[in-house]
């Protein structure tokens, strides 16, 4: 069974923390909830308390993770990019070339550290500066580059989500799960 980990900060953007959560475990991926604030309960920008399911200084190493998430959100993002443990470990999975993922403010802190470098992402619209000169730019709503994917905000989140479930699980059971979340319904009314 493959292993998520998403990382929260004081401050995190709650659909973009708790849908891509619900999604994969939907999709039966074990996916667990990291509060870097040394509590359990982090909070969320709009004032939303949520308990993470274990503290940053429980986890010796993230060596089992197959992906290591952020979802974006002011100050959650820049609490993030501040955490030493959380650049370090981030840095470590993506040069093992696993997967690391990141949805609206939070790929500055994938940039910050140079795992953005001369490659395609998105970032929540008029964040851009946040990334290095040799990073394209895309606007998408999801852009997958190698081992990263970003996504560019709150509305991004079903497809980002979709998306990292994909990674683990063949495209007729994400589908389903599509399917399941009537999903399919949302994308026919455009």
């Amino acid at each position: 069974m493959a292993k998520v980990y998403e990382f929260l900060a004081d401050g995190f953007e709650e659909v973009e923390a708790l849908a891509p959560v619900d999604i994969l475990r939907r999709g039966g991926i074990d996916i667990k909830t990291v509060s870097v604030t040394g509590n359990h309960l982090v909070e969320s920008s709009h004032g939303v308390t949520i308990k993470a399911d274990l503290l940053f200084e429980e986890i010796a190493d993230f060596s089992d993770a197959d992906l290591l998430m952020m979802p974006g959100g002011m100050p959650g993002s820049t609490n993030l990019n501040a955490h030493q443990g959380v650049r370090e470990a981030l840095l470590k999975q993506f040069g093992q070339g696993k997967r690391v993922a990141a949805i609206c403010a939070a790929p500055l802190v994938l940039a910050s550290i140079g795992i953005l470098n001369g490659k395609k992402a998105t970032i929540y619209p008029g964040m851009e500066n946040c990334l290095a000169a040799d990073t394209e730019y895309t606007a998408a709503l999801v852009q997958e580059d190698g081992n990263v994917t970003t996504g560019g905000g709150p509305a991004a989140v079903f497809p980002y989500a979709y998306t990292l479930l994909g990674y683990f699980l063949p495209a007729e059971e994400v589908e389903k799960i599509k399917k399941g979340m009537i999903y399919d319904r949302l994308m026919a009314s455009k």
